[in-house]
């Protein structure tokens, strides 16, 4: 498996696709750009981020916004208001369990479900 690869066939931002799984936890793809996601939080999960290339504007509910490089990883709590933006485009590996809905309770243009992020082509 080469993540480039994966990459190549990656054309929407805040579209992750799951490239493996461990147990009860989803390893994705996605690429991120401009300033779509919503704030949104995941009530009974963490969520990992890890950079891959570019950089990632993170902002967390009663913190000041903060700039993740690549080599970054960070994990947000469960039940914590964030978001995520970035300028250029910004390549993530996020490490999830399965349960985990992709803006939480927030609906938007962006959502996907997890069929849709099992769906890599």
């Amino acid at each position: 498996m080469n993540i480039n690869d994966y990459f190549s066939e990656i054309t929407a931002y805040f579209s992750p696709k799951v490239i493996g799984e461990v147990n009860d936890v989803f390893v994705k793809l996605a690429k991120i750009k401009g300033e779509d996601i919503p704030w949104h939080n995941h009530a009974h999960e963490d969520e990992a981020f890890f950079i891959l290339e570019g950089e990632l504007l993170f902002e967390e509910e009663g913190k000041d916004s903060f700039l993740l490089k690549k080599g970054d990883f960070y994990v947000v709590k469960q039940g914590v208001n964030h978001r995520v933006s970035s300028k250029e485009e910004c390549r993530i590996m996020l490490i999830e369990n399965k349960s985990t809905a992709h803006t939480g309770e927030v609906q938007s243009d962006i959502t996907k479900s997890i069929e849709e992020q099992l769906n890599l082509r």
